[in-house]
């Protein structure tokens, strides 16, 4: 079997026509970059988020979870510096009116200038030069950067007033932050400490794009870890052997990930370290799954000042007083669940076994993380009913699908087409052996099993194909 080339136009279309992704208000055309999760997708994403909860949550002793509101008290955006800091430098072609990110814009026509560390003036420069050209109409002439606030507004109560102004969560860190205390009040822990949450988060990009990978609504997966100033190094390097582990889990292709360690120059004042973990995707090249920041006490600091409140630790052990430390393991569901497709697409060019050319579409998930574990089959409509107590003694243990349209072989590949690792056939030979033809995904191989063992032989392929 020979693995076809892949791109990533090719893979999303894919992902729509299988189910996995639908393109947001389609009905009433759409709206820009915006996406909804099939039946697929759906459970490909609960598998992943039950991943993480299992490796971060449950996995490490010292973490909890928890689940804060989205819309909170703006004062807590002032003390991030949200409002007055998170903008984008917006430009406008004066000839085709196409929008556009300065710094985006420069980096993909002069990728050897680091515009990380660019100040708006040294960005308009660039852009005024001449240098740049619109992409869309090949023009060279841009209006001033302009600052753009990232942050969606909206009102609560029945006034729209500067009283009544909130925002959505550009991130759901803060969440985590503002309940500090609460958590180590409720939950009688000491420091270490990790609070970890799942939810969603928006932004309102200017130049949302590249499918699923940026959107203006997103789902974010993160942990602040706590613990005592001095202890930085051990707990940054603690974070990254753990965010490698669960990457590994992923089944991500070794040659498509790599960890990028933050220049000096692109480290925020108050950060000491910073890491991504990046994903090689087809066509558009390498993208960043998720973060690992030492953020020291700037954002508990930050709280402090502008609730004036009191979100120091008192250390039983020593009896002092401090802001503790936080490592900030950041990954982004979204763009996780992105590079899972990418990778494990595959076009596999076959020959039979009479010496004729023929190919499949493939999944290649990991077992665990695949949208169904197990698809029962009837080979004929004549067996629906067998083969359906089958599937129903099953389905509550494991993401299972019915499958009785078209032919055994167009089943089977069907269900290699959304990665189904196990197709379970219910044959004319059923009734006589009490066995059914189990068939693996990857290899295509088949082997028969008693029905009264299928339970306990899934759970055994489960094992033996789940990342320690």
């Amino acid at each position: 079997m020979a693995e076809k080339e892949k791109t990533f136009e090719e893979i999303t279309t894919h992902l729509q026509t299988q189910g996995f992704v639908y393109p947001g208000s389609e009905i009433y055309g759409g709206l820009a970059n915006s996406w909804d999760y099939g039946p697929l997708g759906a459970l490909l994403k609960n598998h992943v988020k039950d991943l993480w909860l299992r490796h971060f949550v449950r996995g490490i002793e010292y973490n909890v979870q928890i689940d804060p509101a989205i819309i909170m008290n703006p004062k807590v955006w002032e003390a991030t510096g949200h409002v007055a800091n998170f903008h984008d430098p917006l430009v406008d072609c004066k000839y085709c009116h196409a929008r556009y990110r300065a710094d985006q814009i420069i980096h993909q026509q002069k990728p050897d200038l680091d515009v990380d560390g660019m100040t708006q003036d040294q960005l308009n420069t660039i852009m005024q030069s001449g240098e740049i050209v619109c992409p869309s109409c090949g023009h060279k002439e841009f209006t001033p950067i302009r600052q753009f606030q990232m942050m969606f507004k909206t009102f609560i109560g029945v006034t729209e007033d500067k009283q009544s102004e909130v925002y959505l969560r550009p991130e759901t860190a803060q969440g985590i932050f503002i309940n500090f205390k609460n958590v180590l009040r409720t939950t009688r822990r000491k420091l270490p400490i990790g609070i970890c949450d799942i939810g969603k988060s928006f932004r309102n990009e200017i130049t949302p794009g590249n499918f699923t990978f940026r959107t203006r609504e997103f789902e974010q997966m993160e942990i602040e870890f706590f613990f005592k100033p001095g202890e930085d190094d051990k707990w940054f390097a603690f974070y990254k052997d753990n965010c490698k582990a669960f990457v590994e889990k992923l089944g991500l292709k070794d040659a498509n990930v790599r960890f990028r360690d933050h220049e000096p120059a692109e480290l925020a004042f108050y950060s000491k370290a910073t890491t991504d973990i990046e994903y090689l995707f087809p066509t558009i090249g390498w993208g960043e799954l998720m973060g690992i920041a030492c953020r020291g006490d700037y954002d508990l600091g930050r709280h402090m000042k502008y609730s004036s409140q009191d979100l120091t630790y008192l250390d039983p052990e020593d009896n002092t007083r401090y802001i503790p430390h936080v490592v900030e393991p950041s990954f982004g569901l979204d763009r996780l669940m992105l590079a899972l497709c990418c990778d494990a697409y595959d076009v596999e060019e076959l020959t039979t076994k009479d010496g004729k050319k023929d190919s499949r579409v493939v999944m290649h998930f990991a077992p665990e993380l695949a949208p169904y574990t197990i698809a029962v089959m009837p080979l004929s409509n004549k067996l629906n009913d067998k083969a359906k107590a089958v599937y129903d003694s099953l389905h509550e243990d494991f993401d299972a699908i019915f499958d009785t349209t078209g032919s055994i072989g167009k089943r089977y590949r069907r269900e290699d087409a959304i990665g189904t690792p196990l197709c379970i056939t219910y044959d004319f030979d059923s009734d006589n052996d009490g066995a059914v033809t189990v068939r693996e995904r990857d290899s295509m191989t088949q082997e028969r099993v008693k029905i009264s063992e299928l339970s306990n032989y899934i759970h055994s392929f489960l094992g033996k194909n789940r990342v320690k």
